[in-house]
């Protein structure tokens, strides 16, 4: 595995620039996660969404962003957990290189 940029003490990339897909490889597998393509249109639309509106979403923000992107099926709470485990907004938001999501305990 390759050496990871600065993270701060959550985890997150201190410099967003720095985020690389061998990055996200290497912050998924330090989450025991291997990236599957359900795990990229999630983090892909994650990025999106942080280059629109410069913020993460939280748990509530994602599952409504996720079903307008991606489909009904695939905007549900549960999807996202056996994506990314129970906090997922916050793990998704680490691999994709954003920042910790506003208002995520």
């Amino acid at each position: 595995m390759s050496v990871l940029p600065p993270r701060d003490k959550e985890g997150y990339l201190r410099d967003l620039a720095t985020w690389t897909p061998a990055v996200a490889e290497a912050l998924a597998a330090g989450e025991d996660i291997i990236l599957t393509e359900a795990h990229w249109e999630v983090l892909e639309l994650l990025r999106a969404f942080y280059a629109r509106h410069k913020l993460a979403p939280n748990n509530r923000a994602l599952v409504k962003a996720v079903g307008a992107e991606l489909g009904p099926d695939k905007g549900r709470s549960l999807h996202l957990m056996l994506l990314f485990g129970g906090s997922f907004a916050k793990t998704a938001a680490r691999i994709a290189g954003l920042p910790r999501p506003t208002h995520c305990l």
